[in-house]
């Protein structure tokens, strides 16, 4: 696959990204099984056969993991995912990116701008308390 340009990036994140930050529900009072509060992730997920997209996206980021990715549901097909989750990584290299070269979809440079917002309160270590815990749990609402 030929080298990735910048247009091409945000094209694709466009169509196929996404920026999203797990936020456990601090009021909820039901059992929780997974022990993460919460898990910043930038991530493209595409069909089997795409997966030299991937690759060659984490090589243009110098980041991130290309994994596959079962599908048993009807119709659908097996896919590979790129994610990054690493905060150094989404703070340093991807937000940095994205800034420079903003998504051109609305809904997604929303969520973009919302996440850079969740980010910034994570590096700070907003998340440790449960007031900061509340803030980013409404600020997820408000993604798409």
């Amino acid at each position: 696959m030929k080298k990735l340009t910048p247009e091409y990036v945000v094209g694709l994140v466009d169509g196929e990204g996404s920026f999203t930050v797990y936020v456990r529900n601090p009021k909820a009072t039901t059992p929780r099984s997974r022990r993460v509060v919460v898990e910043p992730k930038f991530y493209l997920k595409l069909i089997e056969r795409d997966k030299e997209v991937l690759e060659a996206l984490r090589n243009f980021f110098g980041c991130g993991s290309v994994y596959f990715q079962k599908d048993t549901r009807p119709n659908h097909q097996h896919c590979y995912r790129f994610e990054v989750y690493r905060w150094d990584d989404l703070t340093n290299i991807i937000i940095p990116f994205f800034k420079k070269h903003p998504p051109r979809i609305a809904s997604k440079k929303h969520d973009f701008e919302v996440f850079v917002q969740m980010m910034s309160l994570l590096n700070s270590g907003t998340h440790k308390t449960e007031k900061g815990l509340c803030r980013l749990f409404d600020l997820k609402q408000r993604m798409h």
